[in-house]
């Protein structure tokens, strides 16, 4: 249960479907309500297939590159801190790429946003990625895996469960409530990547001086 709510927890954090909530309103604001609820479960299945397939697959893809466990750590800590900071100053948007004018051209062409950009890079992000590689290199026995891929599988359950309440959660805390949370949950962030940096950097001073 305890590693179930930390993986819950951080994953959550990092990922912050509240965060998305005024994107996807504003990017489904002139369709039905039916297509809204469809784009809101395709994101959700499209976001725990894309972490499943990071969680199984990142470590044999560090191998292939020959990246270790503690240079992935302090990556993934500084994306992550940095994703937190943007949300502190309220930059998500623009730090996840949504403020680019191509981007934005390309959005109003689309008529399905489920996987781009909702799934990719809203959610599912270099963060969330790198620490599910993480804890895939720490958590290796087949029940701490079972319980990790419960975890994911609750996230993107409450994510879908935000999504598909975005309206009313909009008009209900408003643009400057979600702004306040978001800020909070960005403070959360910051201190994840740190501790994983911190741990990182211990471990390989400890490797350094054996």
């Amino acid at each position: 249960m305890e590693l179930f709510i930390y993986v819950f927890a951080a994953l959550f954090s990092v990922m912050n479907p509240l965060g998305t909530v005024p994107v996807f309103v504003g990017l489904t604001q002139e369709e039905e309500n039916t297509e809204r609820n469809k784009t809101c479960l395709l994101t959700s299945i499209n976001v725990f297939v894309i972490l499943l397939i990071s969680f199984f697959t990142g470590k044999y893809l560090l191998s292939f590159f020959g990246i270790s466990l503690d240079a992935l750590r302090i990556a993934g800590g500084l994306i992550i801190v940095t994703s937190g900071f943007a949300l502190l100053t309220g930059s998500f948007s623009k730090h996840k790429g949504m403020k680019n004018k191509r981007v934005q051209n390309d959005l109003a062409k689309r008529e399905r946003f489920s996987l781009t950009p909702l799934a990719i890079p809203m959610l599912a992000g270099p963060g969330s990625i790198s620490m599910l590689i993480a804890l895939n290199q720490k958590h290796q026995q087949t029940f701490e895996i079972l319980i990790t891929i419960a975890a994911i599988l609750a996230v993107c359950l409450a994510t879908f469960v935000i999504l598909r309440s975005s309206y009313f959660i909009v008009r209900f805390f408003g643009a400057s409530g979600i702004n306040a949370i978001s800020r909070i949950i960005g403070f959360i962030i910051i201190a994840i990547g740190v501790e994983y940096i911190s741990s990182s950097v211990v471990s390989i001073l400890k490797s350094v001086t054996l």
